[in-house]
């Protein structure tokens, strides 16, 4: 027997607290019947809605998954250059400003000052 059809069975073990209810407990089976089920069932065998539905809510599942991790990089990057923006600016600052003290004669208002206002 394929490993996923031992993944597939619900061991005959687990007590009634565990058991699925509604539409899940059609779904799972217990191993005897797994392995029936599983040679039973063709490769191109149609799927009970029941199936598809839970299939349906595991692909679901997963792209939010995706989206939620996908959405947390983004934030991460986000926040990375916005603080590598910053620190550009303070050290283009910083030295403009120390530019500015080399080059002041004394004679002229700094230039912040110096500017025609608009």
């Amino acid at each position: 027997m394929s490993p996923e059809a031992d993944s597939a069975a619900v061991p005959s073990s687990t007590g009634s607290a565990k058991d699925p209810q509604g539409p899940l407990k059609r779904i799972f089976m217990k191993e005897a019947d797994a392995s029936n089920f599983f040679r039973r069932r063709s490769r191109r065998g149609v799927k009970s809605q029941d199936e598809i539905n839970a299939e349906q809510r595991q692909v679901l599942a997963a792209d939010e998954r995706k989206r939620e991790f996908h959405e947390e990089k983004r934030n991460q990057f986000e926040n990375y250059a916005e603080e590598e923006h910053d620190e550009q600016d303070e050290r283009t600052r910083e030295s403009t400003e120390q530019w500015r003290e080399f080059h002041y004669d004394g004679m002229h208002p700094p230039q912040e000052y110096n500017r025609h206002s608009i």
